[in-house]
């Protein structure tokens, strides 16, 4: 659960780690800071619309609920759109539906047009363009991914750093109608960001896809049906580190969210001025800035990656012990003292929650996977918000907001670090996949192809390819026994166990697998240079 996954994006091409990549990254910190600051900075207008509809706490706090509860919900959706249309049209369209959310939340004449404006259009838009960021992020970035996430999450605090004064000004110059009407139209720059999510295609790829159509078209009529491809993949519940890590996820999320919603609201009661209280966001933000890139550096360093899930577990804890100390803050330098902690250890979940995912499931199956862990966490966000409003209403005491919500996210640190310790084996050493590779010879005399492959290997799924590749194996060697003896046998080209020999030693490590056991056992490997090449990488 805590292992690094090198990954290869699933048309064959490998991360490149840079070069168009930092400008992928630059869109993705853009849309990071919207979908993550915009449920916040909106709370500076919650005193502007109980007075406008004669609401409550609980009732406006429905709305960032609902944003996060869009931005989570509609995973799944986002993965099968991703994985029908490609990133790039999902985004610039999800910008489209952002931006109309926010205007028509202007024309508002009730709590409930906001809910479905605000709330579902805008968030359903920000989704759009959340998740696909993410997925082009990991397919950008491989080595350097932990870093690309940290600046890639750095965008949240910078965007409230920027987002919340603003509200606050836009508020007082032309009140709240016409401060969601600009917001709306800052949001446009969504489709800007989307444009830039450039796929990666190899020529290589578009070549093999050439000649495998040419090969389907030759074999019409052989009554053999090619499987379609899965648009959300439901395999990856079968892995106990995602599952682990979506329950945790889940609880923690309940009281992540609390916090930023409600200090503004805390120090305006508290008896400070608007803009003082709105403050105290711009601090959270500042701090938040520079904890998120800091962490990924330190969670890219050789010795920390393996074992990131602890790293995100502290930081877990970190946050909710924060919580607990900060529900006894009485005063506005208290209440800072509280948001430079908080967005410490903040930026630290936000740094790290996407790289253990990346790391646990992969980036073949990260497009579906975190469509899926965000499906589950939108019940909590529903949840948590909300539920600490009513909390609120009910006690008139912020301090039981506070302590509920450090509560939860120290629960959930610890479900995440216990889990993993009790279920989770210890993975494999820090070496790099080449140097774990344990070697088995070709015998000729037996007719055995093993390739290469990593020494240790807990995930079931594998062990399923495993034995796959041995029931392979078998067909193979019986093949070639049978047409031992036979003179004049045309040379065949790689066949599907050879290819997913290369493939597996593709994703193994720099080996030269395909000239090795070209070498090692020519009558059975007899691929062409030109496929070895390819194989190579």
């Amino acid at each position: 659960m805590g292992g690094v996954a090198v990954d290869v994006d699933t048309g064959g091409v490998k991360a490149p780690d840079g070069g168009w990549g930092w400008a992928v990254l630059a869109g993705c910190f853009v849309i990071t800071g919207f979908s993550y600051a915009f449920p916040k900075a909106v709370s500076v207008f919650f005193k502007e619309l109980i007075r406008e509809f004669g609401v409550g706490y609980s009732d406006t706090a429905w709305i960032s609920s609902i944003l996060l509860a869009m931005l989570y919900g509609t995973g799944p959706l986002c993965s099968v759109l991703v994985n029908r249309f490609g990133c790039r049209p999902v985004m610039m369209v999800g910008g489209l539906f952002a931006s109309l959310g926010m205007i028509l939340a202007s024309f508002s004449t009730c709590i409930i047009h906001i809910y479905l404006s605000t709330g579902v259009i805008t968030g359903l838009g920000l989704a759009l363009n959340f998740q696909p960021s993410l997925i082009m992020l990991n397919r950008y970035f491989s080595e350097k991914r932990p870093l690309a996430n940290g600046l890639s999450a750095a965008g949240s605090p910078v965007a409230l750093c920027c987002l919340s004064p603003l509200g606050q000004f836009l508020q007082y110059q032309y009140g709240w109608r016409g401060g969601f009407l600009i917001l709306g139209g800052l949001l446009l720059n969504c489709c800007v960001c989307g444009a830039l999510m450039k796929p990666l295609v190899s020529p290589k790829a578009v070549k093999a896809k050439d000649l495998e159509q040419d090969k389907q078209e030759a074999t019409e009529g052989s009554g053999k049906k090619k499987p379609k491809a899965k648009l959300l993949d439901f395999s990856v519940f079968r892995d106990c580190g995602f599952l682990i890590y979506t329950v945790a996820a889940s609880i923690m999320v309940l009281g992540l969210f609390v916090p930023p919603v409600f200090v503004v609201s805390y120090a305006k009661e508290l008896g400070n001025e608007d803009t003082k209280s709105a403050l105290l966001l711009t601090i959270l933000g500042f701090i938040d800035i520079f904890a998120r890139p800091t962490c990924g550096l330190i969670a890219g360093l050789t010795w920390v990656r393996p074992h990131c899930v602890y790293l995100f577990s502290f930081a877990m804890i970190f946050n909710g012990v924060t919580d607990l100390v900060g529900s006894q803050a009485n005063d506005y330098a208290s209440l800072v003292v509280f948001c430079i902690f908080f967005g410490i250890s903040y930026g630290m979940v936000g740094a790290l929650q996407f790289e253990v995912l990346m790391a646990i499931v992969g980036t073949e199956k990260f497009s579906s996977a975190i469509g899926l862990v965000l499906l589950m966490e939108a019940i909590a966000v529903l949840v948590g918000p909300p539920g600490a409003g009513r909390l609120l209403d009910a006690t008139k005491n912020y301090m039981y907001v506070f302590l509920l919500a450090g509560s939860e996210v120290v629960l959930s640190a610890v479900v995440l670090a216990t889990c993993n310790f009790l279920f989770i084996r210890k993975k494999r050493s820090t070496r790099s996949p080449a140097d774990k590779l344990e070697n088995i010879t070709v015998t000729d005399e037996s007719k055995t192809e093993v390739c290469s492959r990593p020494a240790e290997n807990n995930d079931e799924e594998e062990k399923g390819e495993r034995e796959e590749l041995e029931k392979e194996t078998t067909k193979v060697v019986l093949k070639d026994e049978k047409e031992e003896g036979q003179e004049n046998v045309e040379e065949p080209g790689p066949s599907h166990f050879e290819e997913r020999i290369g493939r597996r030693c593709f994703l193994s490590g720099p080996i030269h697998c395909g000239t090795e056991l070209e070498s090692a056992a020519p009558g059975i490997i007899s691929a062409p240079r030109a496929w070895t090449a390819n194989r190579d990488g």
